[in-house]
């Protein structure tokens, strides 16, 4: 299925339900999109073929879990060779404590987002980074709250974006 027909596949408004504390049946959907459950699973499944969907998540929340500290810890490694970068990922992998994380352009090399207990675990984390291999320095920022936790996609936008032509011939 190509860029453009997912754009226009009757699912789209609907893959963004308003927040619901279960996920959606097919059947719920089906009947969202205005199509029987058999082609809106077919459609869901080629979604999830063609890497559009790549899986599904439970939102937990953090804080009843026991993790009362958010941060963002912006590290600066002393070579951006393309080695350093990928051990430096590897790292990142083994860090339980680190949730999501980028690498960037520009002065800060990576921006990990990070979940701790208490302030004196991620403390210790914070030093764990500093020592790790080709690192310059290390720069957090706690969280107060967060302001807005939506999906990446704006698939709730009235107008699908604009996607690049093919060359014609």
């Amino acid at each position: 299925m190509g860029k453009q027909a997912i754009l226009k596949n009757p699912l789209r408004p609907q893959l963004v339900p308003p927040v619901h504390k279960r996920r959606m049946t097919n059947v719920e959907l089906s009947r969202r999109v205005g199509i029987s459950a058999p082609p809106c699973l077919r459609r869901v499944r080629s979604l999830e073929e063609d890497g559009i969907i790549q899986g599904y998540r439970a939102l937990l929340e953090e804080k009843r879990l026991g993790y009362d500290l958010m941060s963002f810890a912006m590290v600066h490694l002393i070579s951006q060779a393309e080695t350093d970068l990928a051990a430096f990922q590897d790292k990142i992998d083994k860090w339980p404590l680190v949730r999501s994380a980028w690498m960037l352009s520009g002065d800060i090399d990576f921006l990990m987002l990070c979940v701790a207990p208490d302030l004196r675990t991620f403390q210790n984390f914070v030093l764990e980074i500093t020592a790790a291999p080709n690192v310059r320095n290390v720069k957090t920022a706690l969280t107060l709250k967060q302001a807005k936790n939506a999906p990446i996609v704006p698939l709730e936008a009235t107008t699908p974006p604009r996607l690049p032509q093919a060359p014609q011939d």
